[in-house]
């Protein structure tokens, strides 16, 4: 479904990330783990068109990624959910979700998917005439991850969806990405937080100083000495 092979993208300065090679097939969860500066955000940037200096190949059910506008990516199908949340404080939850759906504003199928998003999350549900400034962080995520799902994706990005949340709505977003999964949209999920991440992924990379160090199976990540000590705590 996903294929990046070679990509090396900067900012205009030294490379972010360099010689990068990941794949995503139809179905998977993938998680790439990594510290801060690691490239983890660049690396979902850089599929969603949002750095200008990268060179490589990022192919997406065969269509070529690089050099295309960033407005033109959802279209293909690829739903981004960026690190921070980037909700727009002023308007309902609602009218936050609708905006994922600017590219397709039928009204049959904008029920449809508003009723799944709700389903997801129930809470948006009885906030959906909130503002969305005014909601809890948790709930902000919800949002983020509700606005993609409504452009109907293939392919989703998560950046740190964890990231600044409690516990015990970590456990709900964790059972939100397995369902999202579940219903047969793939996942490549960008997280510190390396417990939730392998929880919910097949797969996994290892991304460090923008190299790809180490990648396999989660149950391989989650018994590898090396991931254990720097991202389990263990």
């Amino acid at each position: 479904m996903l294929e990046i092979r070679g990509l090396s993208a900067s900012y205009g300065g030294p490379n972010v990330l360099e010689d990068v090679a990941l794949h995503v097939a139809r179905g998977e969860t993938v998680a790439v783990l990594g510290a801060n500066t690691a490239g983890k955000t660049t690396l979902l940037r850089s599929i969603s068109g949002l750095v200008a200096k990268a060179r490589g190949s990022i192919v997406f059910e065969g269509e070529s990624l690089l050099g295309r506008l960033a407005h033109t990516i959802p279209a293909l199908g690829i739903g981004h959910v960026p690190e921070g949340r980037h909700v727009f404080p002023r308007m309902s939850t609602s009218d936050n979700l609708m905006m994922g759906a600017y590219g397709d504003r039928r009204s049959g199928k904008l029920a449809a998917r508003m009723d799944r998003v709700f389903a997801l999350f129930p809470r948006l549900a009885e906030r959906r005439t909130q503002m969305a400034g005014s909601m809890s962080g948790g709930e902000q995520q919800m949002v983020s991850i509700g606005r993609a799902l409504m452009g109907n994706p293939k392919l989703m990005l998560l950046d740190e969806p964890s990231h600044g949340l409690a516990p015990i709505v970590v456990e709900e977003l964790h059972a939100a990405i397995a369902a999202i999964n579940r219903q047969g949209v793939s996942v490549l999920l960008v997280e510190q937080n390396a417990v939730l991440a392998l929880s919910v992924a097949h797969r996994g990379y290892v991304l460090e100083a923008g190299h790809v160090v180490l990648s396999g199976s989660a149950q391989d990540l989650q018994a590898d000495p090396g991931v254990r000590r720097a991202y389990l705590g263990v």
